[in-house]
């Protein structure tokens, strides 16, 4: 079985070496070509001889007074040789004698034509010429030989590292892609979910719990007196404030939901949060929400103009549940939550309030 690897190191010497090329720009001088040029006026048994010792040679270039007069293939060569009284007709007697019997057309091509041009025009040769080797010219007068199943080889190697590129940037652009949707799904302040991703999930998960029969509920947070910080410690210390409380919501969520994947944290807009909690009911939604709570206070975020005796940034919470039923609307069950969290503001912040829905 042929060792494709040690091949490719054969026949393709300095054609790694190329890499930096685009494809298109490999030509043939990056082959591996053979220099076996001979007069034609001499014997059949000098290249015989060549040909024995040298058995990757693909064949001979025949030259007359400098000038290239024609070539012929091992294959060729060895057939006329292998026929009755072959070698005693062929071998003492000049190239040009065999060249007279074995001619054929050969293809001749300038050593700057690339790999894939070559390897398109040797295929489109006649049947019996298809695989016969190519002849290089380097410069006037001076030429190499090609095997063209090296050349085909060098192909196959070159349509192969062209297809791993490809492979990588798909992948590439498919990593990319998943990027830009997470970031078209994210609040850019928080990089919890946005307002968009909230109203998509919600309402994926509004038809799953109704066919299910399974509850879902909605918390609706806020910062209480926010404006008042905004006031006295200034729009970025704001956006601050809004980041830490946004990444402590997410970390209550997701403390009190270790074995529960399907939640969803959202900015619902300015410093007011959503979460989404499918198939939680009543009972554990508010004990989420006084997690959350409780969490946020322990930030201990100081906020001189709170209302609150406490004076560090709290949140008032709202939640309401249902068990979504046919024709039922989810704007109902906001609409439910952010009145608890209007009773929650009213009632004196810092605490959470349940409504079912």
């Amino acid at each position: 079985m042929v060792n494709l690897s040690s091949l490719k190191s054969l026949i393709l010497p300095t054609l790694e070496n190329s890499l930096p090329k685009t494809f298109q720009e490999l030509t043939l001088r990056d082959l591996s070509l053979h220099d076996f040029q001979v007069d034609s006026n001499q014997s059949g048994e000098v290249a015989a001889l060549r040909l024995e010792t040298e058995p990757r040679l693909p064949g001979i270039i025949l030259t007359e007074e400098g000038h290239i007069s024609g070539m012929i293939s091992r294959q060729r060569f060895l057939e006329y040789l292998s026929r009755p009284f072959g070698r005693e007709l062929f071998l003492k007697r000049s190239l040009k004698t065999l060249y007279e019997f074995a001619h054929t057309d050969f293809l001749l091509m300038p050593g700057n034509t690339t790999v894939v041009e070559a390897s398109s025009t040797a295929l489109q040769r006649p049947t019996n010429q298809a695989y016969e080797p190519i002849v290089v010219e380097m410069e006037p007068n001076v030429y190499r030989i090609l095997d063209v199943h090296h050349l085909l080889i060098a192909q196959c190697h070159i349509h192969q590292l062209a297809s791993n590129l490809l492979h990588e940037l798909y992948q590439e652009l498919e990593k990319a892609h998943q990027e830009l949707e997470l970031q078209a799904s994210l609040d850019a302040l928080t990089q919890v979910a946005n307002r968009r991703t909230f109203d998509e999930y919600l309402a994926q998960q509004w038809l799953q719990m109704s066919k299910q029969q399974s509850p879902i509920s909605i918390i609706m947070a806020d910062i209480d007196c926010f404006k008042g910080y905004n006031d006295t410690y200034g729009h970025q210390a704001g956006d601050n404030c809004i980041k830490q409380v946004a990444l402590a919501i997410n970390q209550a969520v997701q403390m009190s939901l270790k074995t529960n994947k399907e939640n969803l944290v959202a900015r619902y807009g300015g410093e007011e949060f959503s979460i989404v909690l499918p198939k939680i009911n009543a009972v554990d939604a508010v004990s989420i929400a006084e997690q959350i709570r409780s969490h946020v206070k322990s930030l201990n975020i100081t906020h001189k103009a709170s209302v609150v005796a406490s004076k560090v940034v709290t949140l008032s919470l709202g939640v309401a549940t249902t068990i979504p039923q046919l024709g039922d609307s989810r704007e109902a069950l906001i609409s439910e939550a952010d009145r608890s969290l209007y009773q929650a503001k009213i009632k004196g912040r810092d605490r959470v309030i349940h409504s079912q829905g």
